[in-house]
């Protein structure tokens, strides 16, 4: 097996800091008639022990970036780095390693985390047997206890709700203990006290354990909840969603009476992203607002006073 973890992979020290980082991000699905441009020049970084979100609508590319991240796709150009290690030059022993030691996947679809005749603990101890870990019982205890599931650990998958059954998977995906835990519409099929009972597992997870957790979401409910929520459309990242206070603030102020909420109650900002070769993606509803589409042409005047730019229809 070659070293994924040999100088060659290791690509600046900003690596320190970063979990991922994505540049330029390219992926083309070929077929014999026709090319599928998936991610056409991605931009993202996400630093070490961050909780965060990706949104974007069906075809907006951001399950193929997933799939990347996790080691399950190949990306056709561009860089991406995942804990140091450069994805581009990984070998298919090199993602098998990858997939064993750095990445826990929870999927959306708990038949593809969870072996319905095992019980929950035999569940967990399955990928530690693969790897031939020891104190797999233990272990497995221990991170059923985490999400909340010691009472069920000989409980088997019909004999549990869709949410008991995916706290089971996210115990799995830590089964590895993984840097990065990844979860395609892990609320996808639950209620939302259960969405919200998974979440608040993430946030401790992310708390406790220092792992980075990136969460593909179409529930915006979900996404309100995270300090950052990072939208993709056309296979760009088009926009970051900030929370204006994050939840440390927000507690340390349960105490007064003290708000600072927008008046419709929001307290997030969206914010347009410039990719690192300075290309902007508009929101749709401004390109309507101003009368524009892809490929129009527009004139851009800075504006001193106001320390930005003006965007005028031509003609």
């Amino acid at each position: 097996m070659s070293d994924i973890s040999d100088t060659d992979n290791i690509l600046s020290p900003d690596d320190d800091k970063y979990m991922i980082r994505c540049e330029n991000l390219v992926k083309i699905y070929k077929t014999s008639d026709v090319e599928v441009v998936a991610l056409q020049g991605l931009d993202l970084d996400v630093e070490k022990g961050e909780l965060m979100a990706i949104v974007g609508n069906s075809g907006s590319g951001k399950s193929t970036l997933l799939n990347m991240l996790g080691g399950l796709d190949k990306p056709s150009a561009g860089s991406l780095t995942v804990d140091g290690k450069n994805l581009l030059k990984f070998t298919d022993k090199d993602y098998m390693e990858y997939k064993r030691s750095t990445v826990g996947f929870v999927w959306q679809n708990n038949a593809r985390n969870l072996v319905p005749y095992l019980t929950a603990v035999q569940n967990v101890e399955l990928p530690m047997l693969l790897k031939g870990q020891r104190r797999r019982r233990q272990r497995a205890l221990e991170l059923l206890d985490k999400v909340g599931l010691s009472h069920r650990k000989n409980s088997r998958l019909d004999q549990m709700s869709g949410g008991e059954q995916q706290r089971v998977a996210i115990a799995i995906a830590l089964a590895n203990n993984p840097r990065l835990l990844l979860a395609d519409e892990p609320t996808g099929s639950v209620d939302t006290k259960t969405s919200n009972m998974i979440l608040d597992i993430f946030k401790e997870l992310n708390k406790s354990e220092g792992i980075t957790v990136v969460i593909v979401t179409h529930d915006l409910k979900l996404a309100n909840h995270i300090d950052r929520v990072v939208a993709i459309r056309d296979g760009r990242t088009s926009s970051e969603i900030l929370r204006k206070r994050s939840y440390v603030e927000e507690l340390n102020e349960l105490g007064d009476v003290v708000r600072t909420e927008t008046e419709d109650g929001d307290t997030h900002e969206e914010l347009a992203v410039l990719d690192r070769s300075g290309r902007l993606q508009l929101p749709k509803d401004y390109m309507q607002s101003l009368g524009i589409k892809g490929g129009d042409k527009v004139r851009v005047e800075l504006d001193e006073e106001r320390n930005g730019i003006v965007l005028f229809r031509s003609g």
